[in-house]
């Protein structure tokens, strides 16, 4: 029998056939860094049943259709074993939407992409296993380092040493955490802050001299009044075998104090699912975790589209929910086909006291993003999800520019289910929350460290 080159299963063999080589590099019917370089469509680079979801279901399912408990099974090798279970068991539904042109402005901010073309092939490791520029000596000189990853540390590279694309990002927070019978237990506001002291794409390229960090961030609640003022400085080095330094202020107790290592894998505050850990998929300096390895690649659902930016849908300012005991589960989420998803798994082997045994993390292969992640408990079972929808801040009534006027680009929402305990949290980016503080990705960076990123500004926070 003659199996014809491009037939429908040709994907399939291709994927397999890297898998087992260990590559990252994405592309079937070529590859994509040519594409990303001269600014066209990713979707050259793929046939058919990995374009259209319409073509990859064999029509039983297309865009505008909404999947549930009665058609989810015509999508099951789209989806994570616990989106198909809260799908199947739990009442969540998604929204297919119908993948747009993958440009680079879809897929990445602007001016990420052009460092990140500007500085292609200068990226390596040094011995100890830290990014460096190869060609200029030093330490990485901004974008993504990889963009044409060729295994998993590559791959894992790109998300850790700039997790959300940008120099400087504030996110305005807004979260409910939903008890396993389905009601709310807790509503929190919060300010998410990351600021790059290295790796950055614009001026100053070292923020205040900082040449031995990576970043700084910082998290404040504001809201409910019981917890507001409680925040966390996480001090993030460049070496990423170094654990970082983490600081937080306790109104109860005013004053701060230092947390050990292992604080990464608690909750920040009662009720919340989400773990410092969790953010982006990688969490942690990546040399604390080891034993990275591709075990999968495949198409998948992702939650790319600019639909997901809710600002101005509803007049409240809240998003639609649904699923779950009492109907307020889960976000009404849109999702797209990804032609490619890199599945890659690691260990948390810098702590030997984590509850966490194994990560495995579902990663856009076009541009090195979160898709999905899911841990392991020290049994290997299974524990908790990170679902997580990131694109352009345009769902079609209203946008986010920059300085520059491009539409910002970044994450929309994120879902975290700890499905042992079935409690789930669930975010969204607000423009504003409570305190008066605003999703920005531009900004008086200076002003930021010293309001909000050193462990004296935790203390006026806390106190205000």
């Amino acid at each position: 029998m003659h199996i014809r080159k491009y037939d429908f299963n040709y994907s399939r063999r291709m994927f397999m056939e890297k898998t087992l080589r260990g590559s990252a590099s994405a592309g079937v019917l070529c590859g994509i860094w040519p594409l990303l370089a001269s600014g066209k469509d990713l979707m050259k680079a793929y046939p058919d049943e990995l374009v259209s979801i319409e073509v990859n279901t064999k029509g039983k399912v297309k865009p505008g259709d909404v999947i549930t408990a009665n058609n989810v099974e015509h999508v099951k090798h789209l989806l994570t074993e616990i989106d198909f279970k809260q799908i199947k068991e739990d009442g969540r539904k998604i929204i297919i939407n119908d993948a747009p042109a993958a440009t680079p402005d879809y897929l990445f901010p602007l001016d990420y992409y052009e460092a990140s073309v500007r500085n292609a092939g200068r990226a390596g490791f040094d011995a100890g296993g830290n990014l460096v520029d190869s060609k200029g000596g030093g330490k990485w000189i901004g974008g993504a380092p990889f963009m044409d990853p060729k295994d998993a540390v590559q791959a894992y590279a790109n998300m850790t040493y700039s997790w959300g694309r940008h120099d400087f990002a504030q996110y305005a927070i807004r979260d409910w955490d939903i008890n396993p019978d389905g009601s709310q237990a807790y509503a929190y506001e919060f300010l998410w802050i990351e600021l790059n002291t290295t790796n950055r794409i614009r001026e100053p390229r070292v923020f205040k001299n900082f040449e031995n960090l990576l970043r700084l961030n910082t998290v404040l609640f504001t809201s409910p009044q019981e917890q507001a003022g409680s925040s966390f400085l996480s001090e993030w080095y460049y070496d990423q075998s170094k654990f970082p330094e983490l600081y937080g202020y306790m109104p109860l107790f005013r004053r701060v104090r230092q947390f050990p290592t292992n604080q990464r894998f608690e909750p920040l505050v009662p009720g919340i699912t989400m773990f410092l850990s969790d953010a982006w998929g990688a969490g942690d300096p990546m040399l604390t975790w080891g034993n990275y390895r591709i075990v999968d690649r495949r198409p998948m659902l992702v939650g790319g589209s600019g639909r997901n930016f809710f600002e101005g849908i509803q007049p409240d300012g809240k998003p639609p929910v649904h699923g779950g005991p009492k109907g307020q589960s889960y976000w009404d989420m849109y999702m797209e086909l990804c032609p490619e998803a890199l599945v890659i798994d690691s260990e948390p082997t810098g702590y030997p006291r984590a509850p966490v045994g194994r990560r495995r993390v579902y990663v856009d292969a076009r541009n090195s993003m979160l898709i999905n992640q899911i841990t392991y408990d020290r049994r290997g079972d299974l524990w908790k999800t990170v679902i997580a929808t990131a694109g352009p801040k345009n769902n079609g009534k209203k946008a986010l520019k920059n300085s520059h006027g491009h539409v910002e680009w970044g994450v929309q929402t994120f879902m975290i289910h700890d499905i042992q305990s079935n409690r789930l949290s669930r975010f969204y980016l607000a423009p504003q929350i409570t305190g008066g503080h605003k999703t920005a990705f531009e900004a008086d960076e200076t002003a930021v460290y010293d309001g909000f990123l050193t462990k004296q500004a935790l203390t006026r926070l806390g106190a205000a």
